[in-house]
């Protein structure tokens, strides 16, 4: 998985339908990029080639080769053992904007189910193993597009869709509905599931989950302004990731709170691009964050979202960061432990689409099969597929 490979993104499909088929594979963490040792048969060669994915044979005495290289150095080789059942939270009515993630799937050939409120409320991310959030503002105020997108008519069905979903679910507001999903998908996590998210659910979950007791979505709601002691009364021991932040009190500025360090809808708080760096783990010590960092590239161009980044005096401190933008007070790529799973936080809309708008056309994966900010995507998919093992940190 060095710059050797082909097709980067496709490599993950074949691993995962290895896996998926009862054989077991194993990461080659720090190896070359990442790479995955897989058995050799002709289903896996053919699978590789309709796929594009540079498959390169090795015999017994490259594997003993390879695997002693592994034991000297910051290296590991991490089985993999079962094919996580992945779900993506997103509505039934197909939003205007892609997900970056959804795309990643489908263009790597994961399979994955859609959920959306009526079956995370019955219970039913039980079944599953990984769970995407993308978009979703889970503060209930539909992440403010009435300030640029009033009177469109995607966003009055969204309103009217979520309005509709609040009252059959016996809810009596969308915010009131939202806070509940979070608390489930909390729970998912607590009990054992494995949470990514980007963008807007990164920082709306945990604004969601602090705010039990208090209403941050009133201006939003019914005309009403917020709660002036709204700050004072959120409980950020409920959350994931974040703590202390400041929820923005203007309903005219479209931002959700201080958590994210770029601001990319504020006006004159918006913060320009740069890039952000990888961190080095250590393979044997810390396989968890070494399996999510693999990649061929250190280095990888920032990109915007309606949340691209977090504000490192906001983060709780049992966070991982796993990247970062050298000398800035933001990170952007962030990792944790809840109860007996994890959640993942990686900031921004697309990898591949750095000025993203509502409208565009989706990104073409196949321009892009090299694509180190799609790999980080990956990287979580697979990962639940590791054998566990106890953690020394």
């Amino acid at each position: 998985m060095d710059d050797s490979q082909s097709d980067h993104l496709k490599a993950y499909g074949v691993t995962y339908r290895i896996i998926q088929a009862g054989i077991k594979a194993e990461w080659l963490l720090n190896y070359r990029g990442g790479a995955f040792l897989v058995p050799d048969g002709e289903a896996v060669r053919r699978d590789a080639a309709l796929g594009g994915v540079k498959a390169e044979p090795v015999d017994d005495g490259r594997v003993t080769g390879i695997r002693g290289e592994i034991e000297a150095s910051n290296m590991d080789a991490v089985p993999l053992e079962k094919a996580p059942k992945v779900a993506v939270y997103v509505p039934p009515n197909a939003p205007p904007w892609d997900d970056a993630v959804t795309m990643a799937l489908q263009y790597a050939g994961i399979p994955f189910d859609t959920v959306w409120d009526f079956e995370v409320m019955a219970g039913k991310l039980a079944n599953y193993d990984w769970l995407h959030l993308h978009h979703e503002d889970f503060t209930g105020q539909y992440s403010k597009f009435f300030l640029i997108y009033g009177g469109a008519p995607w966003l009055g069905e969204m309103v009217r869709f979520n309005g509709d979903a609040a009252k059959r679910l016996g809810f009596a507001t969308v915010p009131d509905l939202k806070k509940a999903v979070a608390r489930k998908i909390r729970d998912y996590v607590a009990n054992g599931g494995f949470l990514f998210a980007m963008c807007t659910a990164t920082e709306t979950i945990d604004l969601a989950l602090a705010a039990e007791h208090v209403d941050i979505a009133a201006a939003f709601a019914d005309g009403t302004p917020m709660d002036p002691q709204a700050d004072a009364k959120l409980d950020w021991s409920q959350a994931l990731a974040f703590a202390g932040a400041h929820v923005e009190p203007n309903p005219a500025v479209a931002s959700f709170s201080d958590i994210d360090g770029h601001q990319v809808n504020a006006g004159p708080r918006r913060q320009p691009l740069g890039a952000f760096k990888l961190f080095n783990f250590s393979a044997k010590i810390d396989p968890v964050p070494t399996m999510l960092v693999q990649n061929h590239r250190q280095v990888i161009p920032d990109f915007y979202g309606l949340t691209t980044s977090f504000l490192r005096s906001r983060l709780k401190p049992s966070v991982s960061v796993l990247g970062d933008e050298e000398g800035a007070p933001w990170v952007k790529y962030i990792h944790g432990d809840h109860g007996k799973g994890t959640w993942t936080f990686f900031g921004g809309h697309d990898p591949e689409d750095q000025q993203h708008q509502i409208g565009d056309p989706p990104t073409d994966l196949s321009l892009h099969p090299h694509s180190p900010g799609y790999r980080l995507i990956l990287n979580n998919v697979l990962f639940p597929a590791a054998k566990k093992r106890e953690l020394k940190t």
